[in-house]
């Protein structure tokens, strides 16, 4: 188990405050579990700026019927095969598909990918979700 270590924060009562109701708003059972969060947030933020490996998921929305889309997709994940690690790919209705892209690799290319995805045309809808791989939290 990792030792714990407490510390001090002065902040201004105004801000405690609207922090205190950020807490009860998002369910956290304590006000250090919330501080925890934000620390890390922040730590992950910038591993995906200065970091050599992270780990997210690209969230895809497009009509599958347009031309020639799914075959620019697949070959465009194809040139990126080294930092996919899985796909899914979802049936929302009769034209609509949810794909989710789980990849890991260096932040630039994790982001090159999604930049190439997100411009695809027929892609209604791209989001990249940045985490980490977990070695620095």
């Amino acid at each position: 188990m990792k030792s714990i270590v407490r510390f001090s924060v002065s902040l201004e009562k105004q801000l405690l405050q609207e922090f205190d109701r950020h807490t009860r708003l998002e369910k956290y059972p304590t006000r250090s579990k919330a501080v925890v969060d934000l620390i890390r947030e922040k730590l992950v933020r910038k591993e995906w700026e200065h970091g050599t490996e992270v780990a997210g998921t690209i969230t895809l929305v497009y009509d599958h019927h347009g031309s020639k889309l799914m075959e620019t997709l697949t070959c465009i994940q194809h040139d990126f095969h080294h930092i996919i690690l899985a796909s899914q790919h979802i049936h929302l209705d009769h034209n609509n598909c949810l794909e989710v892209v789980v990849v890991r690799g260096v932040p630039g290319e994790v982001k090159r990918l999604s930049d190439l995805l997100r411009a695809t045309k027929g892609v209604k809808f791209a989001n990249l979700s940045m985490a980490t791989t977990g070695k620095i939290l």
